[in-house]
């Protein structure tokens, strides 16, 4: 029992002294103040302001986002922008890189528009998706289909599962659900509005650009769940660019 005592000890001062070893690079406030908000974005509330002349460690960062301590401890997050006006503890001007594949890897918000094919009709499709892990997240998809015959709308919630995130060019796979409006042209096609159920599987592919940007294609295949027996599967093919946060 003293050997496990004197051993968790042990492992307890190392950890201390890991803990003491970690440096965290320093800034200081320039300008008047800086606003601490809650979450590395303008949704989150500011929560304390850091006066001019305070040193703060910049603890990590989020795309455009810092995290900050204060000398007293509070630690919340400030957006580029008033970073960028700090200056280092020898007063120099604070240089900071811009985002890269790393941030692109860490990403927690994806945003973006696509087009395509919609079994012969044209489709544009906006989405925006949360990252829940480093290999899935979940998507929201609002979209416009322009026929011959009929347009469509449709909206559909999908998760997405990416096996190898650390890959510049990365495969995707999705599956999920959702609604289809339907909108015939009458002049041409006797047939009345209607909404159905359908559900989604698809591939795709995001590759990481440049700084935020994303190109992605990806191909779904939908299945309407009609009120009659016989489903109807419908092919679509996209393709679009992206944005992440």
């Amino acid at each position: 029992m003293r050997v496990l005592v004197l051993v968790a000890c042990v492992l307890q001062c190392l950890a201390g002294a890991a803990w003491a070893d970690v440096q965290y690079f320093s800034v200081r406030i320039a300008e008047p103040y800086i606003e601490l908000h809650t979450g590395p974005g303008r949704g989150f509330p500011v929560f304390h302001v850091v006066d001019r002349g305070e040193l703060v460690e910049v603890i990590k960062r989020r795309t455009d986002w810092f995290m900050l301590r204060t000398a007293k401890g509070k630690e919340g997050w400030a957006k580029r922008s008033a970073m960028e006006l700090t200056l280092t503890p020898d007063g120099d001007e604070t240089k900071f890189a811009d985002a890269d594949f790393g941030d692109f890897s860490r990403r927690r918000w994806e945003g973006g528009v696509m087009a395509g094919d919609f079994e012969g009709a044209n489709i544009i499709t906006a989405y925006t998706g949360y990252m829940l892990t480093a290999n899935l997240s979940v998507e929201a998809q609002f979209s416009q289909a322009f026929g011959n015959f009929s347009d469509a709308l449709g909206a559909s919630i999908n998760l997405l599962a990416q096996p190898f995130p650390e890959w510049r060019a990365s495969p995707y796979f999705l599956l999920g659900t959702g609604v289809l409006y339907t909108d015939p042209n009458v002049t041409l096609v006797n047939e009345a509005d209607r909404t159905e159920q359908i559900t989604n599987v698809g591939v795709g592919l995001r590759v990481y650009l440049t700084r935020r940007f994303i190109f992605r294609a990806e191909y779904q295949n939908h299945v309407i769940l009609q009120k009659v027996d016989d489903n109807q599967e419908i092919n679509e093919w996209k393709a679009g660019f992206a944005v992440f946060f």
